[in-house]
């Protein structure tokens, strides 16, 4: 297929141009040749996910809301060409060498070229008692080191967590909540304890799913003094407030941290546009929708499939971020936190075609989503 007359974009390159660009491989015969008006299209490059749950670990059961090969088709429908798994999986946690290969050697469909890159526990059966052996860890190939859906709160435990990740040059990715607090004082209180921590130990922090203005006010102060720490924000909470979920309530809305308030949002898109925040992640939490029915029902949401036109309705279109500081957040960022080289590929991004989100027709097995029904503009793919 041959895309003509389309916008190619790579600012890490400092490409910016209107031309032809060669999707897949082009045979060049009249009879063969497809040839597509690129005009309104955009090529960019393919971003990383720092953060997503795939759940499929080792002898997995029966009955999982999603697997390495589901949630590789999902991300490539998404844009994406990296995704870090995090390591709470079933039947068992990311907390072996053994459990890091298979994560990232797990069979998958033959068309999805996902780089998959494990992030593995900081603690023994992410129970928060008992650092993990991170350097067996490390040695297998874990990309960062994460309890992820639980905040490690014992400081002690945390600490040697942080001192062995930073005598390996390893990010800790932190889910920096409270259980046992009420927001925003839950997640302001994790956030000042794990910076608190970084300037003690010199480990490489980072801060998953940040929602609260407070948290963004604290990450800023200790980026200003040189501590190493970066942040995470989710499109869902981009994108949304509190004052968006439905009466009553659906379980799709149902997240940890929930939705915060308007003025929380704004302060953290804030954070974001002043770099403050340095990159998306998905925080894509696939479950069942017999899960999602129970009445207590788990936290997450879903957000590979939605994540980059979400981003550009509520930064882009406004005129808030412009495209190449977003593939920055989405591709670079993401890559400098984790110590790797980007991504070679790229994808196709309409940004005058509308669609409506519809679950049914998303390659993740879950579909759990307060996107759904809605009209984004920005289709992603040819």
């Amino acid at each position: 297929m041959l895309l003509k007359n389309v916008r190619i974009l790579d600012p890490a390159r400092n490409i910016d141009t209107v031309g032809d660009w060669e999707v897949g491989t082009v045979r060049r015969t009249v009879r063969n040749l497809n040839v597509i008006d690129g005009t309104g299209k955009i090529v960019i490059p393919s971003p990383i996910d720092l953060h997503a749950h795939f759940r499929e670990g080792l002898n997995k059961p029966a009955g999982l809301a999603e697997t390495i090969s589901t949630g590789s088709c999902a991300a490539i429908r998404g844009g994406f060409a990296t995704v870090v798994t995090m390591p709470n999986t079933f039947p068992a946690p990311v907390d072996t060498p053994d459990a890091v290969r298979w994560q990232m050697n797990a069979p998958r469909h033959p068309f999805a070229k996902l780089r998959v890159l494990p992030s593995a526990c900081c603690t023994k059966g992410r129970a928060g008692k008992e650092c993990a052996d991170l350097e067996a860890l490390a040695a297998a190939g874990a990309v960062a080191f994460t309890d992820d859906g639980n905040m490690v709160e014992n400081d002690a435990v945390m600490e040697d967590v942080m001192r062995r990740a930073a005598a390996l040059g390893i990010v800790v990715m932190d889910h920096a909540v409270y259980d046992n607090k009420k927001l925003p004082d839950a997640e302001v209180e994790a956030v000042a304890r794990d910076i608190a921590l970084c300037a003690k130990t010199g480990c490489r922090l980072h801060i998953q799913h940040v929602s609260c203005a407070g948290s963004v006010e604290l990450i800023r102060d200790a980026q200003k003094r040189g501590l190493p720490v970066s942040a995470e924000a989710t499109p869902h909470h981009v994108f949304f407030s509190a004052d968006d979920i439905p009466s009553p309530p659906h379980a799709n809305w149902k997240m940890n941290p929930p939705l915060a308030t308007r003025a929380d949002v704004e302060a953290l898109c804030q954070g974001i546009i002043d770099g403050v925040i340095s990159c998306f992640a998905t925080d894509h939490a696939p479950h069942t929708a017999e899960e999602k029915m129970h009445e207590s029902p788990p936290n997450g949401v879903i957000g590979l499939e939605t994540a980059f036109p979400a981003v550009l309705e509520a930064l882009y279109f406004p005129k808030l971020m412009t495209m190449e500081k977003i593939i920055k957040k989405m591709r670079d960022n993401p890559a400098a936190i984790l110590r790797i080289a980007p991504p070679e590929g790229t994808f196709t991004i309409d940004l005058d075609s509308e669609w409506t989100v519809e679950p049914d027709k998303f390659k993740s097995m879950a579909r759990n989503t307060p996107f759904e029904g809605k009209v984004f503009k920005g289709r992603i793919g040819v």
